[in-house]
């Protein structure tokens, strides 16, 4: 198992790999919304986060899932919190989340394609790395867009532009518009 605890400005989040913490019972009780997406199944890597206000006894939003593909592959969970939109994008094996902490709610469930890699902020975008996949969120949470990638990739951005680069092929589009639509 593997346990992580961080604090970012007034929120701290707990996420547990492999299996659940011992307490998540309690943790269920005392969550505002406790989002189970599959957590009893047997199928997947564990996976449990907790986010609440520092200022709480308890976590406010508990998610627990199943993912794969997980850790024996090589993918692992990735969580970004941006305190100042009071929001958390959630990514494990395929699936994609985001949740409104203040108010409370799910934002949008979705999926990456192949496996989830991380997450990163870029000013007022947040990309989401896969797999076979590069997408964009605005920090609200709204979806951008997305394109379809292959390993080896990586990306930069320089000048509000992304420099996409897939297997050796270079490219470039506006990082908010993203790559031009083919008819």
């Amino acid at each position: 198992m593997s346990e992580l605890s961080f604090f970012c400005d007034r929120y701290a989040v707990c996420a547990c790999v492999g299996v659940l913490p011992w307490i998540y019972n309690s943790y269920v009780e005392h969550a505002v919304l406790n989002d189970d997406l599959g957590i009893r199944s047997t199928d997947g890597t564990p996976l449990f986060v907790a986010v609440g206000r520092d200022s709480s006894s308890w976590p406010e939003l508990v998610v627990s899932l199943r993912f794969d593909p997980g850790p024996k592959s090589f993918f692992y969970p990735g969580i970004l919190l941006i305190p100042d939109r009071d929001i958390v994008f959630i990514g494990a094996g395929t699936t994609l989340l985001a949740y409104k902490l203040l108010p409370l709610r799910r934002l949008w469930e979705d999926t990456a394609d192949c496996g989830f890699w991380r997450w990163r902020q870029h000013g007022e975008l947040v990309l989401m790395s896969a797999e076979l996949e590069l997408a964009a969120w605005h920090v609200d949470g709204r979806k951008l867009w997305s394109t379809f990638v292959e390993p080896p990739w990586g990306y930069e951005i320089t000048e509000g532009d992304v420099l996409l680069d897939v297997m050796g092929r270079k490219s470039r589009f506006n990082a908010e518009v993203g790559p031009a639509r083919r008819s």
